[in-house]
């Protein structure tokens, strides 16, 4: 299977943005253990980061062609308002799982509502790094099951 790992906003700054929230874990620290999942499982992946929707876009318009069987996406802030990154990951018919590092739905009340869930086939939030593998299971799972 091939996997994508996309970030949104500032996930590049995790380890020293608010620590009380998302934790003391690096981006690279993270992409290290979903890689080594991911290798172990003989899965090919991609990671990608961006604080810019225009080219989280881009990269999930890339994946169709690129022949992706699925994605694991952290969009980060873009979460609550961005109907492009819905409507693209609609476009693209890829199997996606929305991932956060915090319990989204026990934080603020603005983010409790995610515009890109009802793109995904689920949502894994509250976990911290842990989250990023658990969608990647959820994926493996769902894919699987499509597969059989």
């Amino acid at each position: 299977m091939k996997i994508w790992i996309i970030n949104g906003p500032n996930i590049n700054l995790l380890g020293t943005r608010e620590p009380d929230v998302y934790g003391h874990e690096t981006m690279e620290s993270i992409n290290r253990q979903i890689q080594t999942y991911l290798t172990d499982h003989g899965h090919l992946y991609d990671f990608f980061q961006s604080n810019s929707e225009g080219a989280l876009i881009d990269k999930i318009q890339e994946a169709l062609n690129e022949q992706v069987d699925g994605i694991v996406i952290n969009p980060a802030a873009y979460t609550h308002y961005s109907y492009a990154i819905h409507d693209a990951l609609k476009s693209v018919s890829i199997p996606t799982v929305e991932v956060h590092l915090s319990a989204i739905h026990s934080r603020e009340a603005f983010r409790k509502d995610s515009v890109i869930a009802p793109a995904c086939i689920g949502q894994v939030s509250g976990f911290g790094s842990a989250s990023y593998l658990l969608g990647v299971q959820a994926l493996e799972l769902h894919l699987s099951k499509e597969n059989a």
